[in-house]
């Protein structure tokens, strides 16, 4: 598919630009801990915005609005959990981790249940980061195949170069002002995008609020207490372990706290980090059932095969002005650049902190650290794009990744609460994780043994998104029973 020129330049203009200001922070004389926190100087609404630009991904720009489309506004739900989340982590994960005194999220599980636990949650992250940016990088491949005409592997190779050359050099204060920046122009994209279809809708922007409300496009779902389909609760449920998990324990979160300059700057970025998402999670839903009253209004502009997440990459490249659509484009690979940028710099300081620090070299130099923490940016950088790669030809690259990311981050959350909660030791949270990663293994793969002849019987009977909430569950529970007979014996 061939764009306009001015389009075209407008994207390659925000690309140049994005990674020239990200590497114009390796000119800065920095030590390890500037390139892993930022000297603990940064500002709290550039952190906020990192961190709401680290939430909304390339999958969340196209796929939030292909929901909405397709079906209604139960996955909004998922967005209504983000403030009690919000709240348990301002209120116990940030001050705690603001004590800990290392840049790593897993010292305080080596500190409280011994070494294993460190390298059990260490290791699942950095798998679960390559999951998921090559899985990002795939679908925002997918998408742009469709805006751009070029290849799948061509546009992984470069927005994965992209995005290695700044977080190699910049460190997390490229990672953070370029998230900042990335993030208003996916919100400006975002909300372009919503004013040009309420323009061009014939009857206006009222016609879109009585054909949405006529085929009831704004429904949240069922409100039936039921956990094996997609229900209002199943919903909010999954979405408060998700986000405990993401503000609570996830590096990539936890270190963008150890860049405020105090506690109250760490508490303020969260909460604007975490409470944006929710409006623009909502400008994204209205988008997509906006473009379902403009094509039903004018079903002649819609090709036949067109639907899904399809639709709104065919509305941007055929409907959008000259100029919006090269920034619409721009926001895309923003939102998943940014989520990418993000694992690379936290997944170094993993490498750094978790594993060469502790087994290799105990007190490396700043030359050193600088060096591993380069050389790691490189190579988880490199491995996402082979990920990507890996993903091309996959039957659903989204699923593929939710059944990764269930088994390889599904039982750490499990294991913080174990320690915050409970007084168990290692050998009851030792026996705890193994139970919680075989249940959460059993749920995320029962369905492909039942495809290769296992009884039915032995499948999953809940919903796949329930794996998480189970997990978690199944450590906490089991490890807390365990502490409470150790301490009666």
């Amino acid at each position: 598919m061939l764009m306009p020129v001015f389009d075209l330049l407008v994207f390659f203009v925000y690309l140049l630009a994005i990674v020239g200001f990200g590497v114009s922070f390796s000119f800065k004389k920095r030590s390890s801990l500037d390139f892993t926190t930022g000297g603990g100087r940064l500002p709290a609404w550039a952190i906020g915005m990192s961190i709401f630009a680290t939430f909304v991904s390339s999958i969340s720009f196209l796929a939030l609005p292909g929901n909405a489309y397709s079906g209604n506004w139960n996955g909004f739900v998922f967005s209504l959990s983000i403030p009690l989340a919000a709240w348990i982590a301002v209120r116990y994960f940030v001050p705690l981790y603001r004590k800990l005194g290392s840049e790593s999220a897993y010292f305080y599980l080596e500190d409280r249940f011994g070494p294993w636990a460190r390298i059990y949650a260490s290791a699942c992250y950095l798998l679960t980061q390559l999951a998921r940016m090559g899985a990002i990088l795939y679908l925002l491949a997918l998408a742009a195949q469709a805006l751009l005409g070029w290849s799948i592997p061509t546009i992984i190779l470069i927005t994965g170069i992209s995005v290695i050359v700044y977080s190699m050099f910049g460190g997390i204060e490229a990672v953070v002002w370029t998230d900042a920046v990335q993030g208003i122009v996916l919100i400006g994209g975002a909300l372009a995008c919503l004013g040009v279809i309420f323009w061009e809708i014939p009857g206006g922007s009222s016609e879109v609020f009585r054909i949405a409300e006529e085929s009831e496009k704004f429904s949240l779902g069922s409100f039936e207490l039921d956990f094996t389909t997609s229900t209002f609760w199943m919903i909010l449920v999954y979405g408060l372990f998700i986000n405990l998990q993401n503000f609570g324990i996830d590096q990539s979160y936890v270190q963008r706290y150890l860049t405020a300059k105090t506690e109250q700057e760490a508490k303020k970025s969260t909460w604007l980090g975490s409470l944006l998402y929710v409006p623009v999670s909502f400008v994204f839903f209205l988008i997509g059932t906006a473009l379902f009253a403009f094509y039903q209004a004018q079903p002649e502009l819609l090709p036949k095969g067109i639907a899904g997440d399809k639709v709104f990459p065919h509305f941007i490249v055929n409907q959008l002005p000259v100029g919006i659509t090269g920034l619409l484009i721009a926001s895309i690979f923003a939102a998943g650049m940014s989520t990418i940028s993000t694992s690379v710099n936290s997944s170094a300081t993993v490498i750094l902190s978790d594993h060469f620090k502790k087994y290799i070299h105990p007190k490396p130099s700043e030359k050193t650290s600088l060096l591993v923490l380069r050389l790691a940016s490189l190579g988880m950088g490199v491995l996402s794009i082979l990920v990507g790669f890996a993903f091309n030809g996959v039957e659903s690259a989204l699923d593929a990744w939710w059944a990764l990311a269930s088994i390889f981050s599904g039982g750490i959350l499990g294991l913080f609460l174990l320690g915050l909660l409970s007084k168990a030791q290692k050998p009851q949270a030792l026996i705890a994780v193994i139970l919680g990663v075989l249940v959460i293994a059993w749920m995320s793969l029962s369905a492909v043994w039942v495809k290769n002849g296992f009884p039915e019987t032995i499948a999953n009977p809940l919903h796949t998104n329930m794996t998480i909430v189970v997990g978690t569950l199944t450590i906490f529970l089991v490890g807390f029973g365990l502490g409470m007979l150790r301490t009666k014996n």
